[in-house]
């Protein structure tokens, strides 16, 4: 195998010549040996970091602090990189030390060798083209990894979104399909009122809607960046204006509407976007966590449950009892949802850390959101594709339950009085009669009333 030696204030390293990265990025993997899950896991990341790079390159070409040789380079090689090539690159863990200057020494190293190799140089030759001086120039990790980061994590929130809206509308088509079966509402898992199926799954659909609008609001907040901050804030080491024109190509080259923050001091180290892009994740973790306890409490039994609706089925769902079949679909998407809860508190843990003009603990932060979102993505359309489009009612067991439920009194409470509903309620208890049959047979309304008034109750 050929191999290279590189150079950095600490000493000497063999590299694989075939490798694009150099020392830095080697010292890193020995170092950072954690999860054993790199960079490159996370193709939005890798993209982002390309995407800042290129957008430097471009503007501190136009501020003169880059010849247009060398900038040319650079941006051929991001656009390598963008295209979806060298990602197997980045090879640092996602977990470590430096606040990301792993993952951006990574960056430079890789975009550096292949900017070499296409000006005709051999890699390490940094003479021509240097890792730091150049493909770094103008930047740091500080501003260089949190403008990456937003960059991807914006991105990723929109697949996500696009995953929630396919959610909601598979539950709205559920709520018209169900329109007009009728049940029992209950509380505290004991019969309450009457309302349809339909109601039921409507009330999903909203709370996804819900949902959807805190993260795009959130997400409007990751357009803001700190990149030409440089270390702290200051700016230290970047050309005039260049903060401002490094926004304006690196618009162009995402397609997304990024912009420098306000007070690029605090925009340093202020990691409060990412709390509440944690916690509105958290928010839609636990409500549609709910929401399939719910599907799995409606579907129960089939014949010793509630049943009252069938979940599609997936897979048998035991090694020897024949013929069983489990919520499987709702009972993975719990489980997602505890992880995604789990990490919100790992995110704020990180986020509180940060001392004085920096935040750390960044990269830990990075792969909590990259984890949920992406699980929440492929969560969701598991969920609409393998359950909520496949479910049915069975509206006989719905009718069942409601004829038979004393919690249809509340509806004629009005019309009969409590005391005489509290006495129809006692008795069909103690006689295994219906409501609705005791009023008829009592002579108390006629069953066109006693309908009436139940979809009225219903609000139909």
């Amino acid at each position: 195998m050929n191999i290279r030696i590189e150079s950095d204030s600490l000493g000497s390293k063999e590299i694989p010549d075939h490798q694009y990265f150099g020392i830095q990025t080697q010292r890193a993997v020995e170092n950072f040996s954690i999860t054993d899950i790199p960079l490159s896991i996370d193709p939005e990341m890798i993209t982002a970091l390309a995407m800042v790079k290129k957008a430097c390159a471009l503007a501190n070409r136009d501020l003169n602090a880059l010849s247009q040789d060398k900038t040319n380079a650079i941006v051929a090689a991001c656009d390598d990189i963008i295209a979806g090539n060298l990602h197997s690159e980045f090879v640092v863990d996602v977990i470590q030390g430096g606040a990301g200057t792993s993952a951006n020494m990574n960056a430079n190293e890789v975009i550096a060798n292949r900017a070499l190799e296409i000006l005709g140089r051999a890699k390490g030759e940094y003479q021509f083209l240097h890792p730091n001086n150049d493909v770094n120039c103008s930047q740091s990790t500080n501003d260089v990894y949190p403008s990456a980061l937003r960059l991807a994590l914006y991105n990723k929130s929109q697949v996500l979104l696009s995953a929630m809206e396919s959610l909601r509308v598979a539950f709205q088509d559920k709520a018209e399909e169900f329109k007009d079966v009728y049940k029992i509402g209950r509380t505290q898992l004991q019969d309450a009122v009457p309302m349809t199926l339909g109601l039921e799954f409507g009330a999903f659909a909203t709370a996804i809607k819900e949902d959807i609008h805190q993260i795009q609001v959130t997400a409007q907040l990751l357009l803001d960046n700190n990149l030409g901050a440089t270390a702290i804030g200051t700016g230290i080491n970047t050309p005039k204006g260049y903060s401002q024109k490094v926004n304006e190509y690196l618009k162009d080259v995402s397609g997304v509407p990024v912009r420098s923050a306000e007070n690029l001091v605090e925009a340093t180290w202020d990691t409060g976007d990412f709390v509440q892009l944690s916690g509105t994740l958290k928010r839609f973790a636990t409500k549609i966590s709910k929401i399939c306890n719910d599907l799995r409490l409606l579907s129960s039994g089939p014949l010793c449950g509630l049943g009252e609706i069938n979940l599609p089925k997936m897979q048998p769902g035991s090694s020897i009892m024949p013929g069983k079949v489990n919520p499987v679909i709702p009972e993975v998407m719990n489980q997602i949802a505890y992880d995604v809860i789990g990490k919100d508190v790992t995110v704020s843990m990180a986020s509180e850390a940060g001392q004085l003009q920096l935040n750390a603990f960044e990269p830990v932060i990075a792969n909590c959101l990259f984890l949920s979102l992406g699980m929440l993505t492929r969560g969701s359309n598991i969920l609409t594709e393998k359950c909520i489009i496949g479910i049915t009612a069975n509206r006989d067991r719905c009718n069942d339950y409601l004829d038979k439920s004393v919690g249809i009194v509340t509806a004629l409470n009005p019309v009969l009085g409590y005391e005489v509903t509290s006495a129809l309620a006692q008795e069909a208890v103690a006689q295994g009669k219906s409501i609705k049959s005791l009023v008829i047979e009592k002579g108390l309304l006629p069953a066109e009333s006693v309908d009436s008034l139940l979809q009225s109750a219903m609000g139909l």
